[in-house]
């Protein structure tokens, strides 16, 4: 079927033999023939690992594919089919900042939820953008296939500011199936569900086992306490039972960051205090995981990278892919424009919802006006998220204090504007566009 040339940014991030592994298994409908690994000079030394690794797993698999390993971003790019994002700018040092500054002032820390989010899109986006510029000039007919967090935040800003073709993807809705599947005990691509919101702030509010509608059981389960489901890197705090009988629909464990509010911050600070932040505990996760990688006798994806809370990430990544290169019409669960998916929201807003995804990309399916029990949450992040990516791109710091004290998280605006400052202090680096 010809050359099929993919580029990873972010190439020496411990998930790419999560996503060599998707390629691995899906050779035929999507035979990657040249995988270029691309990360910047400060994460070499990770690059050569990890393409140490890769490099035995294709030999392992033995398929056509020729891996390259480079810090020269253009080199990489120049007539590439598809991109895939997973970089971190500052490193998980950066993210361990991101958590520690709001819990001094008693405010959620985490990765993409309130303040941390808001930072991360800030060091994140202009980045990004660049890489855009570099695509419409040497891969313009490229697809870029983002899972660098925020996913969603970072997708609008690339489609308010880019040419490119790009969606955003996310393992959550996914994650979220595989549980509903062992609920039932069955294949995972028996169940479908219909998920409405943005990225990190999803639910389903119907279920499909073959076909047939669960909802009504499944809902049951999740009030009785026998369908629940956390990620890895959210705190497990139970929802109260009455509460989720109201809600009647499925929510992504992240939406407990909202209606568990102070519970949750708690948690956060008795975790830091005892073992560390989430991103101080993923770097000892990483540490171990580099530690394996670097085995020469390590030809395969090893069990323990499932810690890292991105689990089905290959799933989601390479299903999405193969679905645009061999033009199936599958419905997937991505992040894309809105475009009258729900006139509850922008159309220039990115949603994280079902798909189908064809050539020319996701076709989102309609769903019309949210449930009012939720409705005013997620136009109010939305919100945030607008003011997020204007303020990465503008550099505007009063635009930027707009954002953090508009996050439903953030309680007071005289909090939003210490920590703003706190974060512009610490990152001082990674923000060309501040200073």
């Amino acid at each position: 079927m010809g050359k099929l040339k993919v580029v990873t940014l972010g190439g020496g991030s411990s998930y790419t033999p999560e996503l060599l592994d998707g390629f691995i298994k899906r050779h035929k409908e999507l035979p990657v023939t040249e995988y270029w690994l691309v990360d910047v000079e400060a994460g070499k030394g990770k690059l050569e690992i990890v393409g140490g690794l890769i490099q035995r797993m294709v030999k392992k698999a033995g398929i056509n594919m020729t891996v390259h390993l480079t810090t020269q971003r253009r080199d990489a790019l120049k007539d590439a089919d598809f991109v895939t994002t997973q970089i971190r700018v500052g490193q998980l040092d950066a993210r361990i900042q991101d958590e520690k500054i709001p819990l001094k002032y008693g405010v959620l820390g985490q990765e993409t939820t309130g303040p941390g989010g808001f930072m991360k899109a800030q060091r994140t986006i202009p980045v990004l953008l660049d890489v855009c510029k570099d695509m419409e000039e040497l891969c313009p007919d490229a697809w870029l296939i983002n899972f660098t967090n925020p996913a969603g935040i970072v997708t609008e800003a690339i489609e308010k500011h880019s040419a490119i073709k790009s969606l955003g993807i996310c393992s959550g809705a996914n994650s979220m199936m595989m549980d509903v599947a062992k609920t039932y005990n069955v294949d995972r691509k028996s169940i479908s569900a219909r998920i409405m919101g943005l990225n990190h702030l999803i639910f389903a509010d119907q279920i499909m086992l073959d076909g047939k509608d669960i909802s009504a059981d499944f809902f049951a389960r999740l009030a009785e306490g026998t369908g629940n489901h956390t990620l890895k890197n959210v705190p497990d705090l139970g929802l109260p039972r009455e509460f989720v009988k109201a809600l009647n629909f499925y929510p992504l464990s992240y939406l407990k960051y909202f209606w568990l509010n102070r519970e949750m911050v708690e948690k956060e600070i008795e975790e830091m205090n005892q073992g560390g932040t989430r991103g101080e505990r993923s770097k000892a996760i990483e540490k171990q995981l580099f530690e394996l990688y670097n085995d020469p006798a390590l030809c395969e994806k090893p069990k323990a990278l499932e810690s890292r809370g991105g689990a089905w990430y290959s799933d989601t990544a390479c299903s999405i892919i193969s679905a645009i290169y061999n033009n199936k019409k599958e419905i997937h669960v991505v992040n894309t424009l809105n475009n009258g998916t729900t006139r509850d929201l922008p159309d220039a807003s990115v949603i994280e919802t079902n798909a189908v995804i064809d050539k020319q990309g996701a076709h989102p399916i309609t769903y019309g006006p949210l449930p009012a029990r939720v409705r005013g949450l997620i136009q109010s992040v939305k919100a945030f998220e607008e003011l997020t990516v204007e303020a990465a791109v503008t550099g505007n710091y009063h635009t930027a204090l707009l954002a953090l004290a508009s996050h439903p998280l953030v309680p007071s605006v005289i909090i939003a504007e210490k920590i703003l400052n706190d974060y512009l202090a610490a990152n001082r680096d990674f923000l060309p566009q501040f200073h």
